[in-house]
């Protein structure tokens, strides 16, 4: 499994060759004419997105799926999905296929809306697919081989996105919290709440945490842009460390904050609960810290 950009763009331009339908997919949205989203994960295999539980069916000269897909971001709002499913002859969990729908393609439907603890302006919902049928030509992977695709060209670029939200997130309740120990008082003793101590060391902990989480980024960046022997290792640390430093430093925030973030008079109270999407997003952080063990002990992964 190799995750690297110029793998991922020469995995890109062959399979365009055997699957036109993904030129003129990608060509699309770069020009930002089709917004499309990921359906991977599933009820049934939940956050292990790479194991879809449904198995697509051949139906004449066309492709049948029915799924329960979950957590599908932009669900209700995308043009199109990109939806992973068992192939017809599937052995092994990971023997998968992509298949490209249009959104309103017949038997697919968007069940719900989003209500969770964070992320209040995201649309992420559960897509039930009922005996959607597409041609053979909506298929954008070989049959059964959607896996080294999705590990290669997919799982790295939402690694560092998922990171770079974290650490946006840990930014703003450092700013948010700086503001505030500047601009409010201890009236009694006629000083800002700068001037006590244990409230800057607390400020000086976030910062140093989201300077390191930034550097990383950035070097996570250049190594998918350069790719070497520790750009595995680094793609998948990128995401659980910046999750769990956007914990560590919400948390901080709410405690330098008291009553101020409690009582939801900063944005710090927003940040915290945004900042545990990232843990338990697939791959959650849980599943990454094995990863990176196992990459360190030579193990594979799957």
């Amino acid at each position: 499994m190799i995750f690297l950009m110029h793998t991922c763009a020469t995995q890109v331009v062959v399979a365009a060759q055997t699957f036109p339908l993904r030129e003129t997919f990608l060509r699309g949205a770069a020009a930002g004419r089709n917004l499309s989203t990921l359906a991977l994960s599933e009820k049934g295999s939940r956050s292990h997105f790479w194991a879809p539980v449904s198995q697509v069916t051949h139906v004449g000269d066309w492709h049948q799926l029915s799924a329960e897909k979950s957590f599908v971001t932009s669900a209700g709002q995308a043009d199109s999905y990109i939806a992973s499913t068992r192939s017809a002859n599937a052995v092994a969990p990971t023997d998968s296929t992509l298949y490209y729908l249009p959104g309103d393609v017949p038997g697919l439907e968007v069940s719900g809306s989003w209500n969770g603890l964070g992320l209040r302006g995201n649309a992420s919902a559960p897509v039930n697919l009922q005996k959607v049928r597409v041609p053979v030509s909506h298929r954008i992977s070989g049959a059964g081989e959607a896996f080294p695709l999705m590990m290669s060209a997919l799982l790295p670029w939402f690694q560092l996105g998922s990171a770079a939200v974290s650490v946006g997130i840990a930014r703003a309740a450092t700013l948010s919290i700086r503001q505030h120990l500047l601009a409010a008082n201890l009236e009694h003793l006629g000083q800002p709440l700068a001037a006590l101590l244990n409230l800057r060391i607390r400020l000086a902990k976030m910062q140093i945490a989201l300077d390191t989480q930034q550097a990383f980024l950035g070097h996570v960046a250049g190594q998918m842009e350069t790719p070497g022997p520790g750009t595995l290792l680094a793609v998948l640390e990128s995401k659980a460390a910046a999750a769990e430093a956007a914990l560590e430093i919400t948390d901080l925030a709410m405690r330098i904050g008291g009553g101020a973030c409690f009582g939801r008079r900063l944005t710090v109270e927003r940040n915290f609960r945004d900042a545990r999407a990232s843990s338990i997003m697939a791959p959650t952080t849980d599943v990454l810290h094995d990863f990176i063990a196992k990459t360190l002990l030579d193990m594979p992964l799957f």
